[in-house]
């Protein structure tokens, strides 16, 4: 009875410690852009993450140039885990000019970033996946 009692506790700590691990990478899943002035735009992004508490969350997003310049964060200062996907928004994002696409990206509180990124047409909204390097 005492190495079943063993077992049990072993399996349930490490059930423990390794369940925030199987929510996954963060993900972008759609991108909107508006512009608000010459050069500043606001942008309304989905993600999508199984957040599992405050120890595994997607906990901000990104709007980067192509060659990976971070232009702004949007911090997310709480876990989403009954509502997914779910959608913020962050205005006044001064973008260089002559820059036509800019890329979004996620992080989360475990897997940082990695997760799939949108490309974003500045001059029609469309996006499209990011697949590594520049363009």
């Amino acid at each position: 009875m005492r190495q079943l009692a063993k077992l049990v506790l072993a399996s349930l700590v490490a059930v423990a410690t390794t369940t925030s691990v199987f929510a996954g990478e963060s993900e972008v899943t759609a991108v909107e852009v508006r512009a608000e002035s010459a050069g500043t735009y606001s942008f309304s992004v989905t993600l999508r993450h199984a957040d599992t508490g405050w120890d595994h969350y997607a906990d901000r997003w990104q709007v980067l140039t192509m060659d990976g310049d971070v232009l702004a964060t949007r911090t997310l200062f709480h876990p989403h885990v009954n509502e997914q996907p779910f959608t913020r928004s962050l205005g006044g994002v001064a973008v260089p000019a002559g820059t036509t696409a800019v890329r979004v990206r996620s992080h989360d509180s475990v897997h940082e970033y990695g997760g799939p990124e949108l490309v974003v047409d500045l001059a029609s909204g469309k996006t499209m996946p990011w697949t590594g390097g520049a363009r």
